[in-house]
């Protein structure tokens, strides 16, 4: 599939920098909880920009661009916490129990390389494997196994067989566990990964800033990075006092029965939280058109963004939900540039209109 070059409207959006940047914040670990290294990045690519930052008690990222006066206040927000979890029992065989952080299903993880987070600054390595791991142990035992926390577990890449010897590498109750990314970006433009939730829009929204700055919005546009979404209360608090619009950039599933398409930006007009604001989705319709994306629409039944944890803390603004298309949600993910380029360029119509 070609990808056309960007409308008029939309000029000066980096996708080569963006992409560059959206893989080294895949490869930097921040399971919900332990997001201190990816928050970092961000800050220092926006001061080397000269954008001035501020981080909310909570540990959420802030920063604006300035607009027209008169003009909307337009805060987008979107999450740098991804999935991962937690050292829950050190067992008696020196392997690991975890408890997962975020909503994703344990067979997902099966097989997947991990880091556990020591209280002493190590990283340890790992896989998870389930306790009936061996086919030539098990037999059929292997595929009757229901995959849940009890029969899951990380296997430690070092000679440990006791929780004596685990615990005397470091490793405690408590500590975050990180799940291999696997980042790869392919010839036909698709970026396989996981944590494309939601550091794929996170990317964007640097590679958005850039734009803005040398072709400054007619809004004035807030940038909020949470870093507890995965656990529901990312945007809870600190979405700045004077926005009077705001719009969630998240992941757009794709899958079965969803209009959403992996080279696509998608609309969500409702999830698990109910409708979002249909005016303020209309304007990003129009938007759309203005900048001559084919706008995917969809619903999430089994979804919630920053946007619902904004609106149930009682967010007085409208809200709007947007996204890249990303297949396989919560599992190793996959995109393609296109749709990255397509939410960038949504985002730089809607707050360039005045």
């Amino acid at each position: 599939m070609t990808t056309p070059s960007a409308p008029a409207a939309t000029a000066g959006f980096d996708l080569s920098g963006t992409t560059d940047l959206l893989l080294r914040l895949l490869n930097t670990p921040s399971p919900t909880g332990f997001t201190e290294a990816a928050v970092r990045l961000l800050e220092g690519e926006l001061a080397a920009l000269g954008v001035a930052t501020t981080r909310t008690r909570k540990g959420a990222l802030t920063w604006e661009v300035a607009g027209q006066p008169g003009q909307p206040h337009t805060t987008f927000s979107g999450h740098v916490d991804t999935l991962g979890a937690m050292v829950k029992e050190i067992k008696a065989s020196g392997r690991l129990r975890l408890a997962r952080l975020g909503g994703y299903d344990w067979a997902t993880i099966e097989g997947e390389y991990v880091q556990v987070h020591t209280q002493a600054g190590g990283v340890l390595t790992g896989t998870v494997v389930n306790t009936y791991q061996s086919t030539h142990v098990h037999g059929p035992a292997l595929s009757e196994l229901r995959r849940e926390q009890a029969v899951m577990e990380v296997r430690l890449d070092a000679p440990t067989t006791s929780a004596a010897e685990t615990r005397a590498l470091g490793i405690g109750v408590g500590d975050f566990v990180s799940l291999d990314p696997r980042a790869t970006l392919t010839d036909a433009g698709y970026l396989k990964s996981r944590h494309l939730d939601n550091k794929a829009a996170v990317a964007v929204f640097l590679g958005v800033t850039r734009a803005l700055l040398d072709q400054p919005p007619a809004h004035t546009v807030a940038f909020h990075v949470t870093t507890y979404e995965e656990v529901g209360h990312g945007a809870a608090t600190g979405i700045p006092a004077h926005t009077d619009e705001l719009i969630a950039v998240d992941m757009a599933a794709v899958g079965e029965g969803q209009a959403s398409s992996e080279h696509h930006v998608t609309l969500c007009v409702a999830d698990s939280g109910g409708p979002y604001d249909h005016a303020l989705g209309n304007r990003l319709r129009a938007a759309a058109r203005r900048a001559g994306l084919d706008l995917k629409v969809d619903l999430y039944p089994y979804y919630a963004s920053d946007g619902t944890a904004a609106w149930r803390a009682g967010g007085d603004y409208p809200v709007a939900l947007i996204g890249p298309g990303v297949d396989a949600s919560h599992a190793y993910e996959r995109t393609h540039l296109d749709a990255l380029r397509a939410t960038a360029e949504l985002m730089l119509a809607h707050v360039r209109e005045g």
